[in-house]
This record gives structure tokens, C-alpha cells and sequence, in this order.
């Protein structure tokens, strides 16, 4: 994850800002509009813990995922061949992105597409890269050390890897794109510097893999997989897209998850949903966890050495994998 606790201080006049400029028209009215029948439907598969838990271990194996480091290219080749192995349409988005030390950092953003040629599609993503400076550190020795980001970055994508070994077994009619962002966690620490986070969904909003993409809504996952995990309402994408953050909420509560996703209102977060929206013009939520308590905003381990696999949870990963796998197999089916 991105930011600070200050920058939750410029997101009044930002997102006061960006929705005169978005005007979304798909909030209560379009989340109301009629469905089309799809042809069959799918039952909702099991979402694996054990195999998302894997995916967490297997990035993590790399070391930390810092642009222009060896890791950082390995893990890339290796993400890009588990989605093709599942059967998605794979496309990485080569850019350049010049980072807030003036560093150059040669990054990719990698897409798998799932029934490409559908026209109702949905999007998932997550970031992959973790940051090159471990700013929470109490320990000032260890501040310039890398983050192993196995909450921060792998604990997304391993949720979003899993959904897409499971619509390699469970199929779906509709579209699903697994958007795996890089370098959203690149950025300067201080409160007023929003642009040089998120560099990845910012080069993609305005640099679409398909001309014209506008998918029905997206989703993003970031730091789903820690301990305790506590994921509310973002306020940003309660702004964005209101209908669809309540409707997952609810969902996740009727299936059991309320421990997990609480009816609790909480700060907005500069992450890869506001680029998408503000800049794309897609709705998009963010599941993020944020303690109530937490003097940061968020948990103990973000950017410390302490975002290590101990960090992760079976559990978190379960909940949050099974309601987003849900939401993707509903709305195939027509009842989400």
C-alpha cells in the first residue's frame, strides 16, 4: 500500500475534484439496471486457502518486488506464465515511469483476460511490486532495506491468482480481466504528493490494453491476506461506486465473513482504484485492510520488516478470496 496517514489529508478538495469531473452516471441507476439472463449458470466454486497461501509464498520467494532489481523481472515472467497456464490472454504493458527521486524504473503491467471477446466484463485487480524503502521501520538501520510485501502486494495478487485457476476449472460467459498494476507503491512520503503513487493504473487508465475498455465495475484488493484483518468502507470508493461497495459488504456478512468486512465508514486511500476511476472513468471499490485503532491507518507490519509470510493468515485470505469469487460467479450468473 501507498501512502501515509497524511495523505488522507488532501482527499477532501481531491475527491470533492474528481467527482465534478467524473459525473458517474452508474451508481444506484446503473447498478439497477436490468440484467441480461446469462445462457447457464455456475455454481460458485470453493475458493482454496492452501493454494492462495502458496501464491503468497511463491512471490515472496523472489525477495522484495522492487522495480529494476532481478526479483522484480523473475516474479513478472512467473505471474504472466500462471495466468497463461490458466487460460487467460495474457499482455504485459511495458512502460517507463520516472519515480519522485528522478530514478527511472522499467516496470510492467500485467493483464490476463478471460473470454476476451465478451462484452459485459468485470475487473480484478492488485499490485505486485513492493517498496524499495521500509519507511515505517522503527529500527533506523533497517529503514533503507526493501519491503518483502507479503501483505502489501503478494496477499492481492495470490487472492486474484487462485480466482484464476478457478475460472480455468469452473469457466464462466462473461469477461473478467486480472489486472496486476506495477509500481503503486513507488512514492514519496509526504502528504500533497498523490501522483507518485499508483504509477502503474495511472499509465493504464490513460493507456487502456483494449481501446474503449469499460468494464461494468472493478474491484481492488490491497493487504487482504494479514492477521485480524479489518476491511470497511473506503471512502473513496464509496464515493465512486457506493452501490457496489454495500452490495459486496452485504454479501460478504450473509456468507459468514462480517468479522472481516464490518459496516464501519473509514478514510479514503490514495491506491490504484482512484486512478482508475478518476482517470478511466471506471467505478471501482478498493478492499483494504485498515484497523480501527492503528496509530497509520493501517497494520504494524505495513512497510516494516515485518510484512513477512508470519503476517499471513489461511483465514483472511479465505474470506476475502470466497466473496470475491462469489461476486465473479454472480454476476455470470445474473444474481449478484
Amino acid at each position: 500500500m501507498n501512502y501515509s496517514l497524511m495523505k488522507c489529508l488532501w482527499k477532501g478538495w481531491l475527491f470533492s475534484l474528481s467527482l465534478m469531473v467524473i459525473g458517474f452516471s452508474c451508481t444506484q441507476e446503473e447498478a439497477q439496471k436490468p440484467e441480461v439472463q446469462p445462457a447457464r449458470t455456475v455454481s460458485v466454486p470453493s475458493f482454496n486457502q492452501d493454494s492462495a497461501y502458496a501464491f503468497v509464498a511463491a512471490q515472496v520467494a523472489f525477495g522484495p518486488r522492487v522495480p529494476n532489481t532481478a526479483a522484480h523481472r523473475q516474479c513478472r515472467d512467473w505471474l504472466a506464465a500462471k495466468l497463461e497456464s490458466y487460460g487467460a490472454q495474457v499482455v504485459l504493458q511495458d512502460f517507463t515511469a520516472t519515480a519522485y527521486t528522478g530514478q527511472q524504473l522499467q516496470c510492467t503491467n500485467i493483464i490476463g483476460s478471460f473470454n476476451p471477446k465478451a462484452t459485459k466484463r468485470i475487473l480484478l485487480a492488485a499490485h505486485w511490486d513492493t517498496r524499495f524503502i521500509s519507511d515505517q521501520e522503527h529500527d533506523i538501520s533497517k529503514q533503507k532495506l526493501p519491503v518483502l510485501g507479503a501483505d502489501d502486494g503478494a496477499s492481492g495478487v495470490a487472492v486474484l491468482l487462485e480466482i484464476a485457476r478457478q475460472l480455468s476449472l469452473h469457466p464462466l460467459d462473461i469477461g473478467v480481466d486480472i489486472i496486476f498494476f506495477d509500481a503503486e507503491d513507488q512514492g514519496e512520503d509526504s502528504g500533497m504528493s498523490a501522483e507518485t503513487w499508483c504509477l502503474g493504473s495511472q499509465y493504464w487508465a490513460r493507456n487502456p490494453h483494449v481501446a474503449g475498455y469499460k468494464p461494468k465495475y472493478g474491484i481492488l484488493l490491497d493487504m487482504v491476506g494479514a492477521k485480524g484483518a479489518r476491511f470497511a468502507k473506503e471512502a473513496a470508493s464509496m464515493s465512486f461506486a457506493p452501490w457496489l461497495v454495500n452490495k459486496v459488504w452485504k454479501l460478504a456478512q450473509q456468507m459468514g465473513y462480517g468479522q472481516f468486512f464490518v459496516d464501519a465508514a473509514t478514510s479514503g486511500v490514495t491506491d490504484d482504484h482512484f486512478f482508475v476511476a478518476t482517470i478511466a472513468r471506471i467505478p471501482m471499490i478498493d478492499i483494504i485492510n485498515k484497523p480501527a485503532d492503528s496509530p497509520t491507518g493501517f497494520g504494524t507490519h505495513w512497510h516494516t520488516q515485518a510484512d513477512n509470510l508470519d503476517i499471513i493468515s489461511k483465514r483472511t485470505l479465505k474470506a476475502v478470496g470466497q466473496v470475491i469469487t462469489a461476486v465473479t460467479y454472480r454476476e455470470n450468473n445474473g444474481t449478484f
